[in-house]
């Protein structure tokens, strides 16, 4: 990936936090930590690697995109807003009454969601089926899935995992967002993500571990899964929790946190600062 690209991508990523931290502030509170952390991935895949049309988001012969994580839909709706698949001013809405966009990603409620998550485990297992479906369908379209580390201590991740290695489902594409931490506290102190990498190999995946943050990072790991036949694929993605927003980045109660209007201005400011773009 060259350095114009990357570069583009950084705005484009530094945009949907910008998005994501206004959504959930206009709410008051949401599941930031886990939202901000795959921002770099979803923007990825969204402004360079999916074949999409928001103009039509049922085409068929499209990529599919299935956050499992589904609490973190936030930035996903920043990203499908600002992709033009619903109007930006939806995400003032996040999570009121009537809105299109709750707090867990529903496709019966929002133009660009393939598939409705929240139930940890189902997501990615529903991954698995759409990727299936398209195989049997002689489809080329890649399926796209993102798990949580906390998610992944279900053991429903594992039977998904144990089908798509046994069914050689090489168009299916997974992270993991590898940010240590969950709603009670740290993996580590409560279940340890080791060895992730050796686990998926173990059911036949082809695996990688890379810095979710960094774009020439994620998109190696990309290039190099596609030119993989026969498996599927797992990039273990090393990330923080509630990257971007500062005030929330390395601190344990991360989860889901108070925004309010003057704090999201504040913690904005010194994004757009830090960052260095705009």
């Amino acid at each position: 990936m060259d350095q114009q690209t990357i570069d583009r991508l950084k705005k484009e990523a530094l945009e949907t936090r910008i998005k994501t931290i206004e959504c959930i502030s206009s709410f008051g509170s949401g599941h930031i930590g886990g939202a901000m952390s795959i921002v770099e991935i979803i923007t990825y895949l969204y402004f360079h690697e999916m074949n999409i049309d928001p103009k039509n988001p049922a085409w068929e012969d499209r990529d599919r995109f299935v956050l499992s994580k589904g609490h973190s839909g936030p930035s996903l709706y920043a990203t499908l807003a600002r992709k033009g698949y619903f109007p930006l001013e939806w995400l003032s809405t996040l999570n009121k009454g009537g809105t299109n966009l709750p707090s867990h990603v529903d496709m019966t409620k929002t133009p660009g969601i393939d598939f409705t998550a929240g139930s940890l485990g189902q997501g990615i297992s529903a991954a698995v089926g759409i990727a299936l479906a398209l195989r049997i369908k002689h489809s080329d379209a890649y399926t796209y899935a993102i798990v949580g580390d906390g998610e992944s201590q279900e053991g429903e991740v594992w039977e998904a995992a144990e089908l798509a290695g046994a069914q050689k489902l090489d168009h299916f594409i997974a992270f993991t967002d590898l940010n240590g931490q969950q709603l009670d506290g740290y993996t580590e102190d409560i279940i340890p993500m080791h060895n992730l990498k050796e686990r998926y190999e173990s059911f036949g995946w082809d695996a990688y571990e890379i810095n979710g943050h960094s774009f020439s990072e994620i998109d190696d790991a990309v290039r190099k899964a596609k030119s993989v036949k026969g498996k599927p694929h797992m990039i273990i993605a090393h990330t923080t929790k509630s990257y971007g927003y500062i005030p929330g980045e390395g601190i344990k109660s991360n989860h889901s946190m108070s925004v309010s209007k003057e704090s999201a201005e504040d913690a904005i400011e010194k994004l757009i600062e830090r960052e260095g773009i705009r």
